[in-house]
């Protein structure tokens, strides 16, 4: 603390006064100086504790500083090697990457060529079985139109139709719609049987050998029925003498010499007996003609040739008899079955198997 200084007024009228404070001045300028020297020995104290102060936490900010650098540099060289390490492991990691990559599209393309063979064999099969059943198709409808029966081109559909079920390939789903289409409409419509109708003209060309004709007398009398002669009683017997019964046998013998009916037909009874092998060989052409006709499919030429038949059977045969008559209601039969048909096309199938054989 600064001393209180108190300035007193000097007056001439007191020299002691002016004495003592001549006396005081030094005093005071001593404690002035040594109050200046202890306050700077104090700052100078303040200050050397404030620098050791500063220096102790400069020290101590340094070792911390040097601490913290060589951490740093510990880290810095952990961190190196972490990186470097890293780095390998990067590039090992890249190289079997790379390596599982090469692997990855060398199995992708492993896969995609054995897609591709297994789609080509799948195709090829399907290809294959279009084109088998496609020529089985076609092959039955040339003997249909050949033999003029549907059974070949039903079978042969049928036989599609079981190999397309056994497939089941989505692709062929349109083909066996239409087969089915195809099996259905030829059921459904009605055509000339044309091989039961070759039996009949078969059994008419052998029932020709053995029909009789007209100018038959022999055969003829043979198929009359005995005259039921009278009973005879025991009575009759006694009175008729013996020259009534020996004329009664020459008149059975003369009546059994002539015979008396009535010719419709002059010219079957014209015919001579050498005659008869050629009346029954050319009816035989005529029903051959008529099998071969029928399986032309030229039915106007059967029809004209049939009518023939008919009016020979009717004009040189007998068709009163029994065998007659059975003769001639099979061949009347076999022109009332002869008609023109029109056999049922199977060309939803055939377009179907051009579809899928085009791949679409």
């Amino acid at each position: 603390m600064k001393p209180e200084h108190v300035e007193t007024p000097l007056s001439p009228a007191t020299p002691n006064a002016a004495h003592e404070v001549d006396q005081a001045l030094p005093v005071v300028a001593s404690l002035t100086s040594a109050w200046w020297t202890r306050s700077i020995a104090v700052l100078a104290c303040v200050g050397a504790v404030g620098v050791g102060a500063m220096w102790f936490k400069l020290s101590g900010i340094q070792e911390q500083l040097a601490r913290q650098s060589a951490d740093t540099g510990s880290q810095a060289v952990e961190a190196r090697l972490s990186a470097k390490q890293a780095e390998e492991l990067a590039r090992e990691t890249a190289a079997r990457l790379a390596v599982t990559d090469a692997k990855l599209s060398e199995v992708s393309l492993q896969r995609s060529q054995l897609e591709e063979l297994m789609q080509s064999l799948s195709r090829s099969r399907d290809e294959n079985l279009v084109v088998d059943i496609e020529s089985a198709i076609r092959l039955a409808q040339q003997q249909s139109q050949l033999t003029g029966s549907v059974q070949p081109l039903l079978a042969a559909l049928k036989s599609a139709e079981q190999r397309l079920t056994k497939v089941a390939q989505p692709r062929l789903a349109p083909v066996l719609r239409a087969v089915a289409r195809d099996i259905e409409r030829i059921k459904a419509t009605a055509v000339t049987d044309t091989p039961s109708l070759l039996i009949k003209l078969d059994e008419l060309v052998n029932a020709v050998d053995n029909l009789p004709l007209l100018n038959a007398v022999g055969g003829a009398a043979m198929d009359k029925p005995a005259p039921v002669k009278p009973e005879s009683t025991w009575a009759s017997a006694i009175s008729a003498s013996w020259w009534e019964h020996t004329l009664a046998g020459v008149w059975d013998d003369v009546r059994g010499l002539i015979r008396v009916s009535r010719v419709d037909r002059p010219e079957a009874s014209l015919l001579a007996p050498d005659q008869s092998y050629f009346v029954r060989e050319n009816l035989k052409l005529r029903i051959l003609n008529v099998r071969l006709g029928l399986l032309a499919r030229h039915f106007e030429v059967v029809r004209s040739d049939l009518n023939l038949v008919i009016r020979d059977l009717t004009q040189y045969f007998d068709t009163q008899n029994r065998q007659g008559q059975t003769t001639l209601a099979l061949a009347r039969e076999v022109l009332a079955q002869a008609k023109q048909t029109e056999l049922p096309r199977v060309d939803d199938t055939l377009a179907a198997l051009t579809t899928a054989a085009a791949g679409r």
